[in-house]
């Protein structure tokens, strides 16, 4: 039942999102800023309802480390696609995901993704891939947080809830360039939800930690150079100390 009930609301936030897209297109043209935050707040307020449909049971840990008043890079371990539910519901301010292509090909997903600075990436192209990094910096300058799963695509490896896969150095571009903080999640449970039970939608606990922020110019220029690695390293502590009931 929660598998229909989820599926049913979101033909419906997509349907009825049809007439307000019109009316933010037309804000938009006088307050870009405010048309965002009112599709920001619209979307995260769906997501929410999703996630109560499908019955996650979310503990959030170390939120008071997501500054408030600044862009940052969060990055984050990818397991299932309700990351991105869980994870967008919670950003405080403006944020733009960076996915893979293919997903705006949804009908009214699309518009939405690109109308909150969400960035769609071709594995395929690196020249579109740098692209996308240059858009993304740029956001950030604007004040625009970006989120990206730096796995490059999401941990199928359900026997080591603990586990990631290697983090692209390319995505630290961003905070390297534009100054930002980056903000370490790690998500855990989340592909008990969905995809460890496909078809259905299952009644799960998922914890949503944030680490302390990271600011690439505190680092030594070794560790620079390897951001992506220590970034991971960062993560890949605090799923363990989680999993191991050594978190604090």
């Amino acid at each position: 039942m929660r598998t229909f009930f989820a599926v049913l609301f979101l033909f419906f936030f997509l349907l009825l999102a049809l007439p307000v897209l019109a009316v933010d297109w037309v804000i938009r043209k006088v307050k870009p800023k405010f048309a965002g935050y009112c599709q920001l707040r619209i979307v995260q307020w769906g997501f929410r309802c999703i996630s109560l449909l499908s019955g996650i049971r979310l503990t959030v840990i170390g939120e008071e480390h997501v500054p408030k008043d600044q862009a940052v890079l969060y990055i984050g371990n990818h397991r299932s696609i309700f990351d991105v539910v869980i994870t967008y519901a919670r950003c405080p301010g403006l944020t733009g995901y960076i996915s893979k292509d293919g997903v705006d090909r949804v009908p009214v997903l699309g518009i939405i993704m690109r109308r909150l600075y969400c960035l769609l990436l071709d594995r395929e192209d690196p020249k579109q891939g740098l692209k996308v990094i240059l858009q993304a910096i740029d956001y950030v300058k604007q004040g625009i947080s970006i989120c990206v799963f730096p796995e490059g695509t999401r941990n199928k490896d359900s026997e080591h809830p603990e586990s990631l896969l290697p983090f692209k150095e390319g995505t630290f571009k961003i905070a390297q360039k534009s100054g930002c903080p980056i903000i370490p999640m790690a998500l855990i449970g989340t592909e008990e939800i969905f995809e460890n039970h496909f078809p259905w939608i299952r009644r799960t606990d998922v914890t949503l930690m944030y680490g302390k922020p990271i600011l690439a110019a505190d680092l030594d220029k070794d560790t620079q150079k390897k951001l992506g690695s220590y970034c991971q390293g960062v993560i890949q502590q605090m799923l363990t100390d989680r999993l191991t009931g050594n978190a604090s």
